[in-house]
């Protein structure tokens, strides 16, 4: 309701400006007043214009506020617009039509034309995932959430993938886990992934401990310099091997790296986190996307091989600007190496590649298969066998805007496939491109030590300690899952000993899951965030539970009441009534609540807008405050009055249900009880 008096306040005035001073503003601020005492919408664009039609801003003000106040036939929901101030347009709304048009879940859409794709996870397949990957995976689901059609908004087309770097040097380094420090071969590597499903272990948590070892084992002390040299030696060896295929060190990566790949979506599906395609890099070099993008990036006139200077041998990516040397005509020294001069291609090289097809641009396509079945849909993977890729496989590609969650250490990497794409000349894709760039997840030094970790005097004194997977110093998903699931499960045991052990159990994941997902989307993407137990489980402050806790309470009205939702929200009092009630000083208190819920639809546009699913968590934290105050204030059940209990019945209802939606879109649930 509240984005539709918007749009519409904001369309009018627009027009105004237009026929009245012949001026096109195209963005018109609005705030909110400091009190609704003195409306509910304010404009300053009296300030904007002033000083353009060389006017004060309070006349400008009074001018399109009689013209606004003589038309307001044309503003549905609008009671009035003022001037305060030195010149703000104080916009009061009708509450008693707002109120029904909220009650009728009446609101403006979200959503448009066009392929959204959404990257998002994108895990190394070569130990368990840890926190810092939930942050990354928990932001890409909630936005995919925030964008996807439902029955709330029109929504946009979305795909979520989830690239597999299959043959990197991460998972390179767990294979010579296997080889060398294991000495296994391929045989022998499928007898122990056997064993590891029959005795109930697993292959990524098996990995997690073997890939530290591995990472020690290249530096180890006391070793000879030869020795280490032959250690890094085999490690190249290896990551060759992955990159030709064809081998039995690559067979070995691929089945290891898929069954780590089916352990991490299980980890995912935990916190209702879900795909529908993913890409694998093995497939990006089997079937040759590099060489296509090569070939077009020759013809566009972005990529040139050096013949001197230090890249000599390398073929570079020119930059923006530049023919390709210095003023002095030396060679460019800043270029980006896409191709090194022993032929293999950098990461950069592969991920302008693997955009090219996001865009629908590359002569090159995937072969798809089904991996795993979500009660909803099918997630695919791609494969290199072309004959047995599926036909009736969806489209992944020809995205109209890509919005790619990798953390913020990245954004060089990001910015030169930009670059290449603005140098091929495909500035429209450029345009619609969106680093949705984060910063990394600490501990705080309190947690650290709940999870057992030994930490110095000096690191308990500092904000926050940095995890590490490569030295072992790291928080599995699963596991803080689990103690966070039985920590809440503690207090459910006291709380609530009427429950059965499985409905305890069902509803403290609800509450882990909303905790932890609350608590990395409740900062904004690029704030370093170190994470507690305590904090993100309390009942109180800025958490999920506290949100949760005000969906129970509004539940609880309703039990006691007899009285249903559905049946609170029919039986609002009529207009005339409704102003009565919603008028003066109390009157006002149950206003409050209802503008607040009135909001959600402008918050998404906001979080879309901006790519910053912190809005919604600030905003829906902001509600339940909203609800707690209502509800302290104001004595539901004991109300004697039959048409002011309806409207305070009414209020808790669209309260409730505003709650759980904007819950809904964080992937977070409400529980029954608490």
């Amino acid at each position: 309701m509240y984005r539709t008096i918007q749009q519409t306040l904001l369309g009018r005035i627009q027009a105004l400006l237009s026929s009245k001073y012949e001026i096109t503003l195209t963005q018109l601020a609005v705030e909110q007043p400091p009190s609704i005492a003195l409306g509910e919408l304010a404009l300053p664009v009296a300030f904007e214009l002033a000083k353009r039609l060389r006017k004060a801003p309070r006349a400008i003000a009074m001018e399109l506020a009689e013209a606004l106040n003589g038309d307001l036939a044309s503003l549905p929901g609008v009671a009035s617009v003022e001037v305060a101030g030195a010149g703000y347009l104080n916009v009061r709304l009708d509450r008693a039509a707002a109120v029904q048009s909220i009650a009728a879940d009446r609101h403006a859409d979200l959503g448009g034309a066009g392929f959204r794709l959404i990257e998002h996870t994108s895990i190394n397949p070569n130990k368990a995932a840890h926190i810092g990957h939930l942050r990354n995976a928990i932001l890409g689901d909630t936005f995919q959430r925030l964008l996807r059609k439902d029955e709330y908004k029109t929504g946009y087309d979305v795909g979520v993938q989830n690239y597999i770097d299959n043959t990197g040097v991460q998972v390179a380094d767990v294979v010579v886990g296997f080889t060398e420090l294991l000495g296994k071969d391929l045989k022998s590597v499928r007898e122990l992934l056997t064993e590891l499903i029959e005795t109930n272990q697993r292959i990524d948590f098996y990995c997690w401990d073997l890939y530290a070892r591995v990472s020690q084992w290249y530096t180890e002390a006391g070793v000879a310099a030869e020795e280490l040299q032959r250690r890094k030696q085999v490690r190249l060896d290896t990551l060759h091997a992955l990159e030709h295929g064809g081998n039995d060190i690559a067979v070995i990566a691929d089945i290891v790296a898929t069954d780590v790949l089916r352990r991490h979506l299980d980890t995912m599906q935990r916190l209702g986190i879900e795909y529908d395609f993913l890409p694998r890099e093995s497939e990006i070099l089997s079937l040759h996307f590099w060489d296509a993008a090569r070939k077009l990036m020759i013809e566009k006139g972005v990529l040139y091989q050096e013949t001197e200077g230090k890249n000599k041998g390398c073929w570079v990516m020119r930059r923006a600007g530049t023919d390709g040397a210095t003023e002095d005509s030396g060679p460019d020294e800043e270029a980006k190496v896409i191709v090194r001069s022993n032929g293999t291609v950098t990461y950069v090289g592969k991920d302008i590649a693997y955009h090219l097809w996001k865009f629908g641009l590359l002569e090159k396509d995937f072969g798809y298969v089904k991996f795993h079945e979500y009660a909803t849909h099918t997630c695919w993977i791609s494969t290199g066998d072309m004959g047995a890729s599926d036909p009736a496989h969806p489209v992944f590609a020809k995205a109209d805007a890509i919005y790619n969650v990798i953390d913020s250490s990245q954004s060089d990497p990001q910015n030169n496939v930009i670059a290449a794409l603005r140098g091929m000349g495909y500035t429209d894709a450029a345009d619609r491109y969106t680093h949705f760039s984060y910063e990394k997840v600490a501990l705080t030094p309190r947690c650290a030590v709940e999870l057992g970790y030994t930490i110095s005097d000096e690191d308990k004194a500092r904000p926050f300690i940095e995890v590490s997977g490569r030295k072992g110093l790291g928080v599995k998903a699963d596991d803080l899952l689990d103690k966070l699931t039985a920590a809440a499960k503690a207090e459910l045991d006291t709380r609530r000993p009427e429950l059965t052990e499985d409905e305890r159990l069902v509803i403290a994941g609800q509450i882990a899951v909303g905790a932890l997902r609350y608590f990395m989307l409740r900062f904004n993407r690029n704030t370093i965030i170190a994470f507690d137990f305590k904090d993100a489980l309390s009942f109180e402050g800025e958490t999920g539970p506290y949100v949760q806790y005000a969906i129970v309470r509004a539940a609880n009205i309703f039990r006691k009441s007899g009285v249903t939702e559905r049946e609170a929200l029919a039986g609002l009092a009529g207009a005339d009534k409704l102003t009565e009630l919603l008028g003066g000083e109390e009157g006002g208190g149950i206003w409050e609540t209802w503008l607040a819920v009135s909001r959600l639809t402008a918050v998404l546009d906001l979080a879309i807008n901006s790519a910053e699913p912190a809005h919604l968590a600030k905003y829906v934290f902001q509600l339940a405050q909203q609800f707690n105050n209502f509800y302290h204030r104001f004595h539901i059940l004991n109300e004697m009055d039959a048409e002011r209990k309806a409207l305070l019945l009414g209020t808790a209802a669209v309260a409730k249900r505003e709650m759980i939606r904007a819950l809904g879109f964080l992937g977070i649930e409400a529980p029954a009880v608490m």
